[in-house]
């Protein structure tokens, strides 16, 4: 879907004080080096070009928490 399809005639006007109290919460990440096996990274590089680091990281995060009890 391009922007231009969006329609935007439905959403109600803000003005100054509704954002007033409003924060952006950008979540901290780490920079670091992992090796990963070729094809594990053309397939995720393939699959998703612009969000593969993104996908790659919530894969480690699910597998995390199933196994961090």
């Amino acid at each position: 879907m391009k922007e231009s399809d969006i329609d935007y005639s439905d959403i109600p006007a803000t003005d100054t004080e509704f954002w007033q109290e409003a924060t952006v919460n950008n979540p901290l990440k780490v920079s670091v080096t992992l090796k990963l096996d070729p094809s594990v990274f053309a397939w995720y590089k393939q699959q998703f070009p612009q969000e593969y680091q993104s996908l790659i990281n919530a894969v480690l995060e699910k597998y995390m928490i199933e196994h961090n009890s």
